[in-house]
């Protein structure tokens, strides 16, 4: 790129071309922010603020990684989910803000005032974490089979000062029998050899975390058949899933006895996650 200085809106213009895809403006002034740390209204106000050699040098180097499709949040290193900014790895999937969804249902559901509740496969520790950040004196347990999200997902609980559990077990394995209140999951659900997973972010972040049999559905299947197990009397599971699975997930629900089941959808209008109560 240019070594001739450039101011704010100049940069950005530059990067936006090279960026493409879906969302290259807010990538571009994202990446810029990070770069400078100034908030992105400051450059919307200021576009003739002129950029020093180092930040036009720092924001470039971004700006390719991004072009190459490295998601942002690897860039940043950090992505906001709910009120929180969580430290992200390749290790984990990247919190999605449709994942939000989840945490607005748990908060809707008809608890106890101290809940007792896990977060099974909880990545980067971020439904755990806004639960938590909401409900003060709910118990919350978080658990992943993955060593190095458990060790992020500790890392993300001391950096937001929420005391919630987090411990390794691959879904109920390794847990200490205790009856909960809730159980919340993000599962894989992606079915194998989707034509998804060759684009965009995912090609960046773990299979494991992303994919789940032939029709995507094996985790489900287990963690629906498990929780009756798992939860207290009038408990509720909630689990995301992939926006044609509602039909196939409450189905599931139903054979176990699950009452009070529904499907909601996220902020595009597809169907995203379902509850039901044993």
């Amino acid at each position: 790129m240019s070594e001739q200085p450039l101011t704010c809106g100049q940069a950005l213009a530059g990067a936006v071309d090279r960026i493409g895809g879906e969302s290259p403006r807010l990538d571009a002034e994202l990446l810029l922010a990070e770069v400078t740390g100034w908030n992105r209204s400051r450059f919307r106000a200021f576009p003739e603020a002129q950029l020093t050699p180092d930040q036009q040098a720092g924001f470039w180097q971004r700006v390719e990684r991004r072009a190459s499709g490295e998601p942002v949040a690897h860039i940043l290193g950090h992505q906001d989910f709910w009120t929180l900014t969580l430290e992200v790895t390749p290790d984990t999937l990247i919190p999605r803000p449709d994942t939000e969804c989840l945490v607005e249902a748990a908060l809707s559901l008809p608890l106890p005032e101290k809940v007792r509740m896990v977060d099974l496969g909880t990545g980067t520790g971020a439904i755990a974490l806004a639960l938590k950040s909401e409900k003060p004196d709910w118990l919350v347990l978080a658990t992943d089979c993955v060593p190095e999200a458990v060790a992020l997902a500790r890392r993300n609980a001391e950096r937001c000062g929420l005391p919630v559990s987090v411990i390794q077990s691959h879904w109920f394995e390794d847990l200490e029998h205790q009856p909960f209140d809730l159980i919340i999951s993000n599962p894989p659900y992606i079915e194998e050899g989707d034509h998804h997973l060759q684009e965009g972010d995912v090609r960046f972040e773990p299979a494991s975390a992303l994919t789940s049999g032939p029709d995507g559905l094996d985790a489900i299947r287990h963690l629906v058949a498990e929780s009756q197990h798992w939860l207290t009397p009038g408990g509720w599971l909630v689990l995301e899933h992939g926006y044609n699975q509602g039909e196939a997930v409450r189905d599931l629900f139903r054979q176990v006895g699950h009452s009070g089941i529904e499907t909601r959808r996220d902020y595009g209008g597809n169907d995203r996650l379902t509850l039901g109560r044993r």
